[in-house]
């Protein structure tokens, strides 16, 4: 095996996969069945996997449908990132700023 796979999880790869298969369906989600049929998964494999979305709160079934969508967590990561790298860039134009005046 070589040292880039010797830490790859079958398990943690099909979790993401279905992380990942779950975006752009947060108004009305998939079913288990879907993103099994999608992403080749065993109904068994869908129901641990889906548990432990739910588990991390990333996923949520929807009650009235029992079909599954990402939970608000998710784009709060990806609100967290955009303001850090607003920061970021704010923080580089500055020093761009410094390094950049003329001096009197």
């Amino acid at each position: 095996m070589s040292d880039q796979n010797k830490y790859e999880s079958r398990q943690v790869q099909e979790a993401l996969q279905v992380l990942i298969h779950l975006g752009g369906h947060e108004v009305n989600g998939l079913k288990p069945s879907e993103i099994g049929k999608s992403l080749n998964l065993a109904a068994h494999r869908m129901t641990r996997i889906l548990a432990n979305l739910r588990l991390a709160g990333v996923a949520e079934e929807i009650p009235e449908s029992s079909r599954w969508r990402l939970s608000p967590r998710i784009p709060q990561i990806a609100t967290a990132m955009l303001t850090e790298l607003d920061k970021g860039q704010r923080k580089l134009d500055e020093t761009k700023e410094r390094f950049t005046k003329h001096p009197h």
